[in-house]
């Protein structure tokens, strides 16, 4: 163990690792402090950019831009009193208050120095939790790692959104899409539609890609800027701000405590863990300033606790395979991609990674907080950057990052279709977090399940763990579906179930049918698992719409037409389209003119008419664009991209 530290000290140590450190820590600054972007979207942008580096350097960049998202998020949580990110929604009860009342500096400087004592403190948890997990780990078998998994999906799918019957169907529809490619027991095609490009599977890349950021593009189009002026910081109350911290150290110890305790939970949010720590607050302090009206206290609290949390949550990961959150997910997509099996391999063979990542938190947590101390009035003004000036960048970060991956055209038409089921889950307020995790984990439950059959016969069901598991799904099962019999669940069923998603659960129930017919003349080792999944959608499917219908002969009340697509979309299904054909004219100008020159034009093109005016700014993010993409996929990483049509006359 002393040795896997001191590796981990050493590879850490080396500059380009930390100069990747610093650059997630950069990008998650930024991606922070603009509201609406979130984590997930910075996290699946430049995943694609890791793939020639090593695992060190690689996570060094992961981690660092997913610690501090939560640190720079308070700001526009504060100033304006939008939170950059669901992790700084309970900051703005207090913060936003602070700020009207001339102390935004204050609150700012109380929320950075928690969110560091916060972010050491969850890493701090998980490195002294590594010799005590490790043995457990350890002597677990094949199907222990089965039952956790098996609880761990169930649970995450029922207590994702408000409605479980859409979590277990977006799980469902999860794990039949990872089950696309050439089976890994006897090599048969499932789902490959005859497509030579789908034998390995749908690329998990860009999967991401298309279901978490296209959406959020999309929605960033309806935007114009978050607000019209920049507040003015001042370094005088950003000590007052820290002093606030230092003297409140016992609530900072008890909610970064919580924190990285609930985080090691898997599927509970961090607005969960956030409204706990501010809770916490009230009844410690419940004398002086009322909360909601600018109490300090209720900006520490939330702080500490949400960055404490990223340690919390790399615990189940590491240690089963077991993502603690939807960030945890990509990150565990970015494991696949490196090769690393979460489990006894990443506290054995790959102990020194595994330590690596606990200096990460810590560095990236100090590094975040002391940049936002010392930059907070120019990370302030990116609330007032035209959204326009974001969403053609970000649109070439997606599509190129998609197409590097086989720079193949059949990459644009997976990122647009995940990009179109992306929106319909955010629309509908279906779970991307399920179909994710499902997508994510399918591939490893069919092999435990294979294995430990290998293994012990038919007497694999009676082991104690497969037998707790099965208990426990159950007894969650009926726990959310006893909870929706009351009247006033059934009034929320009708209210939050639009025709749309009847729609909805009618064609996954017809896909669901489609895959069963499609695997029947499969050899039953290759079915099995896609055609339990496909029953079980199907299953889930016929569920929700009785659930509806049984919702309105409870409530009596019936939505309206003015429901006919998921809740209020007319004003989100243009942007969407926009996007989508963005991204297909930004490919077909690579195709055609070459990587540099596409990027280039389509970036001042989009600017310019969004502008409706050719500005020296249009110019100069184009200009910074392609060179960015010139010196990292022409220099650094050499990729054989299309020369263009046009050069090849």
């Amino acid at each position: 163990m002393v040795d896997a530290m001191l590796t981990a000290l050493i590879a850490v140590s080396q500059p380009f690792t930390l100069l990747m450190l610093v650059t997630g820590v950069s990008i998650g600054l930024l991606v922070g402090a603009i509201p609406g972007v979130g984590g997930i979207f910075g996290l699946v942008m430049v995943i694609p950019f890791t793939f020639q580096m090593d695992s060190y350097s690689a996570f060094a960049l992961l981690l660092g831009l997913s610690a501090v998202i939560t640190t720079s998020d308070t700001i526009p949580a504060v100033l304006v009193g939008i939170p950059g990110s669901v992790g700084a929604i309970a900051t703005v009860e207090d913060g936003y208050p602070l700020a009207k009342q001339g102390q935004a500096a204050r609150a700012l400087g109380a929320a950075f120095s928690a969110s560091m004592i916060g972010g050491v403190f969850g890493a701090l948890v998980l490195g002294f939790s590594i010799p005590f997990i490790r043995p457990v780990i350890l002597t677990m078998q094949v199907p222990d790692f089965l039952a956790v998994a098996m609880i761990g999906i169930v649970f995450v799918a029922f207590v994702s959104g408000t409605n479980a019957i859409k979590g277990l169907a977006a799980l469902s529809l999860g794990l039949l899409v990872s089950y696309t490619g050439l089976d890994s027991h006897l090599g048969e095609e499932r789902f490959t539609f005859g497509q030579v490009y789908l034998w390995g599977g749908v690329p998990l890349t860009i999967l991401f890609l298309g279901v978490f950021a296209l959406p959020e593009i999309s929605a960033l189009m309806r935007r114009k800027a978050v607000a019209d002026v920049a507040a003015d910081i001042d370094m005088k109350g950003m000590r007052q701000g820290i002093g606030d911290t230092l003297r409140e150290w016992r609530l900072v110890t008890l909610c970064s405590s919580l924190g990285a305790i609930i985080g090691a939970v898997p599927g509970v949010g961090v607005t969960v863990i956030d409204w706990i720590a501010y809770g916490v607050a009230k009844r410690l302090r419940p004398d002086g300033v009322a909360f909601g009206s600018g109490n300090i206290a209720g900006v520490i609290a939330p702080e500490s606790a949400n960055n404490a949390k990223e340690g919390g949550y790399l615990i189940p990961t590491l240690a089963l395979g077991l993502p603690g959150s939807v960030t945890m997910t990509v990150l565990l997509g970015a494991f696949t991609v490196h090769g690393l099996v979460p489990g006894p391999s990443m506290l054995e063979a790959h102990l020194s990674i595994t330590y690596s990542m606990v200096i990460f938190l810590m560095l990236a947590n100090i590094l975040g907080a002391g940049a936002c101390l010392i930059i907070s009035r120019k990370l302030a003004a990116l609330t007032t950057v035209p959204a326009w000036h974001i969403v053609p960048v970000a649109l070439v970060l997606v599509t190129v990052g998609a197409l590097q991956t086989n720079t193949r055209i059949e990459d644009i038409i997976v990122l647009c279709l995940a990009g179109t089921l992306g929106f319909i889950f955010k629309a509908g307020g279906w779970s991307r977090a399920a179909f994710s995790l499902g997508f994510v984990l399918g591939p490893t439950i069919e092999r435990y399940f294979f294995l430990s059959y290998q293994l012990y016969g038919d007497e694999m069901f009676l082991r104690p763990s497969l037998v707790v598991a099965g208990v426990a799904i159950v007894c969650i099962a009926l726990m959310f579906g006893l909870r929706s019999r009351s009247r006033r669940d059934a009034d929320r069923i009708t209210r939050e179930t639009s025709i749309g998603d009847l729609v909805a659960f009618a064609l996954l129930g017809v896909a669901g049918l489609a895959a069963l017919i499609s695997l029947q003349n499969h050899q039953q080792m290759a079915q099995i698992f896609p055609q339990f999944t496909a029953i079980s959608l199907v299953i889930f499917c016929g569920l929700g719409l009785a659930n509806y219908l049984f919702a309105i002969s409870r409530s009596q009340k019936v939505p309206g037409w003015r429901h006919l697509v998921f809740g209020n979309t007319s004003d989100l299904a243009l942007p969407i389209c926009l996007s989508i054909g963005l991204c297909l004219g930004l490919t077909a100008a690579i195709f055609f003119a070459g990587l540099t020159i596409a990027v280039f034009v389509f970036v001042f093109s989009v600017i310019s008419i969004a502008d409706r005016r050719l500005t020296w700014k249009a110019l100069m993010i184009s200009a910074g664009l392609t060179g960015f993409v010139y010196v990292l996929f022409e220099s650094i990483v050499v990729i054989d991209w299309p020369v263009g049509f046009i050069w090849s006359i």
